[in-house]
């Protein structure tokens, strides 16, 4: 039988700051770190757009992180319900964040933290509607968007109930309307690049 050693947070942030994972691209998932998929042309050019349509829909009430870490763990200021969350230190492609951003000098946004959260998938669908889903749903981010570059569609989902979401939709057209802001219609011709 194989016994897989599994990592802290803080493990992870004290091999980060030894130099251990320099010049290596990965994230901490339930406690394995793994690397992370090299981005091709269409996933930085659409990752680069819908971040840049959302700091303009947002500008003064959430701050936009484009592949930036967020802390999945049970933080010391959490006020949310729910069991232990596996240490897990993911970047997601965009997360969408309570300001000011001065809250994160000192740590990486926390799941009380985050407004929701966006994954871009052209090879990567496979770990993004399964161990990520799964991750962030036990985490309690109320919302999550998957953009599937290969089908032109976001999946949207929300109400995390455990390891998965009770809610799942999707779009190809019209408009989406985030949870934590029901006055913003955000365009999704926008978010697939086809504006």
């Amino acid at each position: 039988m194989t016994t897989l050693a599994k990592w802290s947070v803080d493990d992870y942030h004290l091999m980060i700051e030894s130099g251990v994972l320099n010049n290596r691209s990965v994230e901490l998932l339930e406690g394995e770190i793994i690397e992370i998929s090299p981005e091709g042309p269409l996933h930085r050019f659409t990752n680069d757009a819908v971040a840049e349509y959302l700091r303009e829909l947002l500008r003064g009430r959430a701050k936009v992180f484009e592949a930036h870490p967020i802390t999945l763990t049970n933080s010391p200021h959490s006020s949310r319900q729910g069991g232990i969350i596996r240490a897990s230190e993911p970047e997601p492609d965009i997360a969408v964040v309570r300001l000011p951003n001065s809250n994160y000098l000192t740590h990486h946004p926390y799941p009380e933290d985050i407004y929701w959260l966006i994954e871009i998938s052209n090879t990567t669908l496979e770990e993004d509607l399964g161990r990520k889903k799964k991750i962030y749903a036990n985490a309690s981010i109320d919302e999550y968007w998957v953009i599937n570059l290969k089908t032109t569609e976001i999946i949207i989902f929300r109400e995390p109930s455990g390891n998965d979401y009770k809610t799942k939709f999707t779009l190809d057209r019209g408009t989406i309307t985030p949870i934590t802001f029901p006055e913003l219609q955000i365009e999704v011709a926008r978010i697939l690049g086809q504006v």
